[in-house]
């Protein structure tokens, strides 16, 4: 029997002048998703399981990019998608395109466990969800006023918000021209507190989880690094990885994947993978990660200004933060 321990994310990227009540609110979600994983595997409930647990718990809730608050497309709709690995036998589902799933990260595990296939995208992926029955509802659940007022700033201004919901404004409330890039192109905005979620259980069990709405006024179609396997998410015997940032940089970088792999080839601890693969992997990409051990280690780290972030081990250990 080893020992668990978990971590979450809600995004990397962080206004540096993010007011205090809404770093506060985002700690308040954090440590209410950590609580509810602690429970969950405390009564032995397995990795994988307490993964979806915590992922749905944060799609639910409008605060972080992903589910109910998902960032809006070019056309003012959402499309969401998500992943989910189970180590042990690197099982893996993976979704994109939705548009009705409520619990995109649930309709992932399906695909997993009740499709042949590990990835299905729209229109299969919706029509997969009817036939399984799960909870569908109108695409305007998942849209927020906030959301709606901030596709309004990113179609007027050229600039990268790193928290989509404050704008980067110059004098006289003129927005500021950003020369950061994607794949070499600039880019309008960019919204990155995609959710994760990762687990190590008493068994050792690794699994990981990872569900977002994208881009804000991103095209329709466009698909990140977080329904990717190997890129977004990525769980093996050794170790459970989330990812979240600039999703082009993330895929590019094959970044979850190549923690257990540096874990596997070079000899490295989780902490010194994490390290290497966030210092040595993402060229100019801008993101972060969590990841968990088969030995109960966390980790996280990141490039960017900050991360939404929170962690817990059996041995007591809990930390919830964002810079």
């Amino acid at each position: 029997m080893g020992a668990w321990a978990i971590a979450v994310h809600g995004g990397a990227g962080v206004d540096p002048n993010l007011p205090k009540e809404r770093q506060d609110e985002a700690k308040r979600l954090l440590t209410r998703c950590l609580d509810i994983g602690i429970s969950a595997l405390r009564s032995n409930v397995p990795a994988i399981d307490v993964v979806e647990l915590v992922v749905r718990e944060l799609e639910t809730d409008p605060l972080f990019n992903s589910g109910r608050g998902s960032a809006l497309t070019e056309k003012g709709t959402v499309e969401m998608e998500a992943s989910i690995m189970d180590g042990p036998k690197r099982r893996c589902g993976a979704v994109s395109g939705l548009t009705t799933v409520k619990n995109p990260i649930s309709l992932a595990r399906l695909v997993m466990e009740k499709s042949p296939h590990s990835y299905l995208t729209t229109p299969g992926a919706e029509e997969f969800a009817k036939k399984q029955g799960v909870e569908m509802v109108d695409n305007d659940y998942f849209i927020t006023e906030d959301n709606v007022g901030m596709l309004k700033l990113a179609k007027e201004a050229n600039s990268i918000l790193f928290d989509y919901r404050i704008p980067t404004v110059g004098t006289c409330g003129a927005a500021v021209d950003s020369h950061l890039q994607m794949n070499g192109l600039p880019i309008s905005v960019y919204a990155p507190e995609t959710v994760g979620c990762v687990v190590v259980d008493k068994e050792g069990r690794c699994a990981a989880g990872t569900s977002t709405g994208g881009l804000m006024n991103k095209m329709s179609g466009r698909i990140g690094d977080s329904p990717i396997i190997g890129a977004g998410t990525y769980a093996c015997e050794l170790c459970g990885v989330s990812c979240t940032g600039e999703g082009e940089a993330i895929i590019r970088s094959t970044l979850a994947r190549d923690v257990a792999a540096v874990m596997e080839y070079k000899g490295l601890n989780l902490h010194e993978a994490v390290d290497y693969v966030i210092k040595n992997r993402l060229d100019e990409g801008k993101a972060g990660l969590i990841a968990v051990s088969k030995n109960g280690e966390v980790a996280c780290g990141f490039n960017t200004t900050g991360m939404f972030r929170g962690c817990a081990t059996e041995g007591g250990f809990m930390e919830v933060g964002v810079w």
